[in-house]
């Protein structure tokens, strides 16, 4: 599974930001050792996981990536809020892919306590950054070969 020539766009939240950009780092390294080059890559940032989708819907129909990378952090607290800003961001960003035929990576992860937030951004349960980012190069290439 290599890069090659495809582009990805990377589209994180600045909210939890030690989180967010230890997820960053996971997807560019992964990325880049699977022969990406930076030049093909783009981080955007966003205030918040709820804001993904708008700015993940305008990369995709720009036609400039092969794939699209979801990056947040999303932790539970007291009230419902938890549940509407996950849900609305895993739902915009499947009709997203779906309708534009653009894959798009979820690392947006979604946990009960920031310690859990933190195991999945580079502690012991890996990054799932990087997980992200081997699923979108996967998805790119499977695209490609299908146009082939």
């Amino acid at each position: 599974m290599a890069a090659g020539d495809l582009s990805f766009a990377l589209v994180a939240s600045r909210f939890n930001p030690e989180i967010v950009d230890a997820l960053i780092e996971g997807a560019v390294e992964a990325l880049k050792r699977h022969g990406a080059r930076p030049e093909r890559m783009e981080i955007v940032r966003v205030p918040g996981a709820y804001d993904i989708p708008v700015v993940a819907r305008k990369l995709a129909l720009s036609q400039r990536f092969d794939a699209l990378i979801a990056l947040g952090a999303v932790v539970r607290g007291d009230t419902p809020h938890f549940d509407y800003v996950a849900g609305e961001c895993a739902a915009g960003l499947t009709r997203i892919a779906l309708d534009t035929g653009v894959p798009i990576a979820f690392g947006v992860l979604t946990t009960d306590t920031m310690a859990q937030a933190l195991e999945r951004a580079g502690g012991s349960a890996g990054n799932k950054g990087a997980d992200a980012a081997l699923a979108a190069l996967e998805l790119a290439n499977v695209l490609k070969g299908l146009d082939a």
